[in-house]
């Protein structure tokens, strides 16, 4: 009975110290894939902080583009109504917003052809979407490349496990194999992470910035229309 406790206490007590062994934290994963390894999950978050950065201050410039007083129209077009373009111009540099930018791009055309004001508003508004997409290429950019350096990684790290089951001379242990299979499994987690991160954050500023753009169309009809309203 005494040898069936002390059996039983034993196991107890590997079956503990196995579980230690097991926990592994997230620093001590990285550094057990080496110098490679190390190399690669320090380039993969550089590229997190910059696609994280892009984000949010490509978020917070398109909210900001997007805010439009709903009277501003109202107001352009009782200004253009009664003839008083200056009080016009004025209101669309007080808003400075993408869309006032281009109506007050047409407004400074008043008096010309109609395909000419529509011309001038097109040709502004092309300039306020390359303003709107500033560095969000880059976003699809890291989106695209973070899971092919983490793979570059996992090739990294099998050819390191390869060339260390070669020098075992025969003798497989897992101990030889280690280093090389956590810089494999580390790098690929850590790319397939900020690939995706950078991809949800792209096409969300797509449909952020795809919203302002509708808004300056919208916006921009809606003046064309006035002018060409018969007097």
């Amino acid at each position: 009975m005494n040898t069936l406790l002390q059996n039983t206490q034993e196991g107890t007590e590997l079956t503990e110290g196995e579980s230690v062994e097991k926990t592994l934290s997230i620093i001590e994963l990285i550094s057990s894939g080496g110098v490679a390894g190390q190399v690669i999950i320090a380039i993969l978050f550089l590229l997190l902080i910059v696609a994280t950065y892009i984000y949010f201050e490509r978020l917070f410039a398109i909210k900001a583009a997007s805010k439009v007083d709903s009277n501003f129209m109202n107001q352009i077009k009782d200004h253009v109504s009664n003839g008083k373009i200056d009080s016009a111009q004025m209101l669309c540099a007080q808003v400075n917003s993408p869309v006032s930018r281009l109506i007050g791009k047409g407004i400074t055309r008043i008096g010309k052809p109609l395909a000419d004001i529509n011309t001038a508003i097109e040709n502004a508004g092309r300039l306020e979407i390359y303003k709107l997409e500033k560095n969000v290429s880059v976003l699809a950019t890291i989106s695209g490349a973070a899971p092919m350096i983490g793979f570059l990684g996992t090739v990294i790290g099998m050819i390191l496990a390869i060339f260390e089951l070669a020098n075992a001379g025969g003798t497989i242990q897992m101990d030889t194999l280690a280093s090389g299979l956590y810089t494999a499994m580390t790098t690929t987690v850590a790319g397939l992470i900020v690939g995706i991160v950078g991809y949800i954050a792209y096409n969300h500023l797509v449909v952020r910035t795809n919203k302002v753009v509708y808004q300056m169309e919208a916006n921009s009809l809606e003046f064309l229309d006035h002018l060409n309203e018969p007097t």
